[in-house]
């Protein structure tokens, strides 16, 4: 198998790029599309389809001696490509690239993409997809089986986000389409499409060192003073409880996070800076402005339920985690029927932590807690320094069985 070479040719529109003649002339096997093997593959090769990718991969790899193949595919074979397959099945490949469409895409909105993700859907990795297009400004994603642009656009509902839908790039039938989310679930699209997920398609975009965005976690830390946000009177979770909360929660890209009874929003606000989804529920009016504020300063999309749990949670996507600041068994208990890997719940009752404990427990999580007293160290007018204790706080954290 070592000796096999394999040529992957990546196809820029209907032309070949140079030399790619040659290689097909003398290749036993060619593998590509159907509209591909149509137009290059010679008479004299075996082809199959790349529809049947495992037949295919079983057939390159059996490949003998002086015996050559070819594979053709849409833009670079190096990017969400066929390439890794052929790699990790020990076949030994040379290259030749072309754009790939999510380049093709931005070159045809004359937009920069350095600082713009990229994903490639499928759909079992869909709900992490939906969950990177809900926290970003903007997000590229390549269609797969079970998870095209109307999928997409179907988890979209809430979220205030435009999607620029390419199809056929560099073909004869190429199509760029601009849809809201409720617009493009109605519709049928190629199943090779490309979607740019945006809040504002027209906007450049952050200019930055590193391709794909911003560096995670964020140059200032997490677990923020409490200065950092607008609060009422100091009803803001605490830093130090923050920190033990953001740690269990594990929030990252890819991830949803409840944040219910969010008060002023910093949890939500920290899981968002950390590149997670984030649905903050508060049902009171004034918390809520401040919570809008709060997001909008530190840079983050955060989408607000104005209402009170557990009735809000019931049309809410499926969360990976879930911080409950305020509300009792019955919130905890639509919190745990949700399904989330991951529930912690803010306390500063003691009465409540048996409850608590009873209802993640009885939905089939495993119970742990931690009480937090920290005392912060305080300057004096002479000079002087004491510590100064913060009211204690009890965090009571379940998670499932199978993520612990």
């Amino acid at each position: 198998m070592e000796d096999v070479t394999v040529t992957v040719i990546g196809i820029d529109g209907a032309e070949l790029p140079a030399g790619a003649a040659e290689v097909l002339g003398s290749a036993r096997l060619v593998v590509g599309s159907r509209r591909h093997l149509d137009a290059h593959a010679p008479q004299q090769a075996r082809s199959l389809d790349l529809a049947q990718w495992s037949q295919a991969l079983g057939a390159l790899t059996s490949l003998a001696g002086e015996e050559t193949g070819v594979v053709l595919v849409d833009g670079d074979p190096g990017f969400f490509g066929v390439l890794r397959e052929l790699r990790e099945r020990g076949v030994r490949c040379a290259v030749t690239p072309a754009a790939p469409n999510v380049a093709r895409l931005m070159a045809r909105l004359g937009r920069p993409w350095d600082s713009v993700p990229v994903a490639a859907a499928s759909e079992d990795d869909l709900p992490r997809v939906l969950n990177l297009c809900r926290a970003r400004p903007a997000v590229l994603v390549l269609s797969g089986p079970g998870a095209g642009p109307a999928r997409l656009a179907s988890g979209l509902t809430g979220w205030r986000r435009t999607l620029v839908v390419g199809e056929d790039l560099g073909g004869e039938g190429e199509k760029i389409t601009t849809a809201t989310p409720e617009e493009a679930a109605q519709r049928s699209w190629r199943p090779d499409a490309v979607v740019l997920c945006a809040a504002e398609p027209k906007e450049v975009g952050a200019r930055g060192w590193l391709a794909g965005g911003e560096v995670l976690p964020p140059a200032n830390g997490w677990a923020l003073s409490e200065d950092e946000f607008s609060h009422r009177d100091g009803e803001v979770t605490p830093a130090e409880v923050r920190a033990v909360a953001l740690a269990d929660l594990a929030a990252r890209p890819g991830a949803l996070i409840w944040d219910v009874g969010a008060g002023s929003g910093s949890v939500a606000v920290e899981c968002a800076r950390l590149g997670a989804a984030t649905i903050a529920v508060e049902s009171d009016e004034t918390q809520v402005v401040r919570l809008i504020t709060n997001a909008a300063g530190h840079g983050v999309d955060v989408r607000v339920v104005e209402r009170a749990a557990p009735d809000s949670l019931r049309e809410l996507p499926k969360p990976d985690g879930v911080f409950v600041g305020g509300g009792g068994p019955d919130v905890v208990a639509a919190c745990a029927h949700a399904g989330a890997s991951r529930i912690v719940v803010e306390l500063t009752e003691l009465e409540r932590v048996g409850p608590t404990r009873e209802a993640l427990r009885t939905a089939g999580y495993q119970v742990r807690g931690v009480q937090l007293a920290a005392s912060r160290l305080v300057e004096l007018a002479d000079g002087g320094s004491k510590l100064e204790p913060t009211a204690p706080v009890v965090l009571v954290s379940g998670h499932r069985k199978a993520d612990s």
